[in-house]
């Protein structure tokens, strides 16, 4: 999953940032609206979360053109008005859900997730390999029903392999992948996240092997009976 962050307060852009990292899902997060529509032309985003108050205009002015230009992505405005009037405003705009400053990370989250599943136009489709079920906007990996935890890391890791299933995975791709998570990246990162992941997986016999290819990357593929 794939957010896009339009926020001009660093320190609050930081802890949204930190929230939807947690979840497992990557962000590009932006201060201005111009670079808001630069991303939105050019990368194909799951949710957007658009504060209102920024620097170079009213975010329901770039909501509207989101709207007008036929974008059906989930908007979540996240700003201080807190009056009616001004909920009203939002949604008729064409956001999907309004969130008041200050707000409980918790509650973010919740609206994010409800946001990502609700439209089944826009729900990303449940990812599956062998019996293993990847549901990319909750985050959740489950076997056979059975909830397997996983870190932000081995979430992001799990998204990427089981949209590739049967097709190996350059090691490049999931090293940026986790260099979204403003970590530095170690040039063992990767590998002590598969070994982890694949441990995981060996407990819990999932139908399908992790697989290193040498001088390539990984594979996931599904084990035939």
């Amino acid at each position: 999953m794939r957010l896009l962050l339009i926020e001009d307060m660093p320190r609050l852009r930081d802890l949204l940032i930190e929230s939807v990292h947690s979840a497992g899902w990557r962000i590009d997060a932006f201060a201005t609206i111009a670079e808001a529509e630069e991303a939105v032309a050019t990368t194909p985003y799951d949710l957007l979360l658009i504060d209102l108050g920024l620097p170079d205009g009213d975010g329901l002015d770039l909501v509207r053109a989101i709207r007008r230009q036929g974008r059906r992505t989930p908007i979540l405005v996240m700003t201080a008005r807190a009056a009616i009037d001004e909920r009203i405003a939002g949604l008729d705009a064409g956001a999907d859900d309004y969130l008041v400053k200050p707000f409980n990370h918790g509650e973010f989250l919740a609206r994010c997730r409800a946001l990502l599943r609700r439209s089944p136009e826009t729900a990303p489709p449940l990812l599956t390999a062998g019996g293993l079920v990847f549901d990319p906007a909750t985050g959740v990996l489950t076997c056979r029903g059975v909830e397997t935890p996983l870190t932000p890391r081995e979430r992001a890791i799990v998204e990427i392999l089981m949209r590739e299933v049967g097709r190996a995975v350059p090691k490049r791709k999931l090293e940026h992948a986790l260099s979204e998570f403003g970590d530095d990246i170690s040039t063992n990162a990767v590998e002590l996240a598969v070994s982890r992941l694949r441990k995981k997986l060996t407990g819990i016999e999932p139908g399908a092997s992790l697989e290193t290819i040498r001088g390539l990357g990984y594979l996931l593929s599904e084990m035939k009976d």
